[in-house]
């Protein structure tokens, strides 16, 4: 028997039983992670070693620095999480990776470990994209969520409305037509002086600021529930330059609260209308940027308004983490959807295709 035939017998028999323990990597950008998930819920161990310092003098992330410290991370990162669960890899039911979207060469080491990984132990190996693992961290904290849902997906490189018909299925409402909300709120920090990454650093900083300092558009966009960042970010830009020619005083903290005020109005008034137009009951997040202060505070005023249920991750679990991926792995391998070895990474892997 085939290693391959051996992990889809496997898979039966966990599908039949309903349970299952999964070793989860995560090696997408610049956090290396592994942990250990059970039945999709319940996190055993979470390991995540982080990169930050690594880039932060070069103001972002250089694919192939990450690259190369993923290398040295993936091993020591695995094992800790196994030590912390008290377990070995075969005691584990299956190995879970993320290969997409996400840095080719970042991706690659993790896809590479874990295939080998299962390879080795003979256990099935399990596919999952990046984004359904943020989505899947709401399934972790909390327990008795079930589709179907609306999730607000925002991080770096992501930004959708998107309905969960059910595990692993799911729809696209909107989405941004140019830049990711992550992405701008880095830019916005820049340009007031805030290393990488500049993201928290810019929320930390808005609280001390006038939200109402700088008049920033209110971006509108062809499709009724899409985003558009591009506007924000320029208009904001503008702002400052002009304010530094004409010889006045730049205060950071109201930029940043100026940005942040328009940033997240944006994304929980689309967020809300999509909500109440579908008749969904409840709504998540999704994505680092749903660890923002100003978006939690703001969602979870509005949907108490609209006695729409919000959900959301602890900041820990809406940053990259390789507990998300176990969750997420889990509702695949029931599914029976496991890989072979010629499992490749995925950088523009999409989560819903488009037709």
């Amino acid at each position: 028997m085939t290693w391959y035939e051996n992990a889809q017998l496997q898979t039966k028999k966990l599908m039949e039983a309903g349970h299952a323990t999964i070793l989860a990597i995560e090696s997408s950008c610049d956090e290396t992670a592994a942990a250990v998930v059970r039945d999709g819920r319940e996190v055993v161990s979470s390991v995540i070693s982080s990169q930050i310092a690594l880039h932060a003098q070069y103001g972002g992330v250089v694919p192939e620095i990450a690259s190369r410290a993923h290398l040295d991370a993936v091993c020591p990162v695995v094992q800790e999480a196994l030590e912390r669960a008290k377990m070995t890899v075969s005691d584990v039911d299956a190995v879970a990776v993320t290969y997409g979207p996400g840095l080719v060469g970042a991706l690659l080491v993790g896809v590479c470990y874990a295939k080998a990984l299962a390879f080795a132990a003979g256990k099935p190996l399990i596919p999952v994209n990046h984004i359904e693992g943020h989505v899947s961290a709401n399934y972790i904290a909390h327990p008795d969520l079930v589709p179907p849902f609306l999730c607000l997906v925002v991080s770096g490189g992501h930004s959708h409305i998107i309905r969960v018909e059910d595990y692993g299925r799911y729809t696209l409402l909107g989405q941004t037509m140019d830049d990711a909300a992550g992405e701008a709120f880095d830019k916005a920090a820049r340009v007031i002086g805030l290393p990488y990454p500049g993201g928290p650093l810019l929320d930390k900083l808005s609280r001390e600021g006038n939200p109402h300092a700088l008049e920033l558009p209110h971006v509108h966009t062809q499709g009724r529930y899409d985003y558009s960042f591009s506007g924000l970010k320029t208009a904001l830009i503008n702002a400052v330059h002009t304010a530094k020619q004409r010889g006045e005083e730049i205060v950071p903290a109201d930029v940043a609260a100026s940005f942040q005020h328009a940033a997240v109005e944006l994304l929980s008034s689309k967020a809300l209308l999509a909500a109440t137009e579908t008749g969904a009951k409840t709504v998540a997040l999704a994505g680092g940027v749903a660890s923002n202060s100003g978006l939690r505070d703001t969602m979870n005023d509005k949907c108490q308004k609209a006695h729409i249920r919000l959900v959301m991750p602890p900041p820990v679990l809406c940053t990259d983490n390789a507990a998300m991926i176990g969750s997420a792995a889990f509702y695949r391998l029931m599914r029976g959807e496991i890989a072979t070895l010629e499992l490749n990474a995925a950088p523009s892997l999409q989560l819903i295709r488009q037709n």
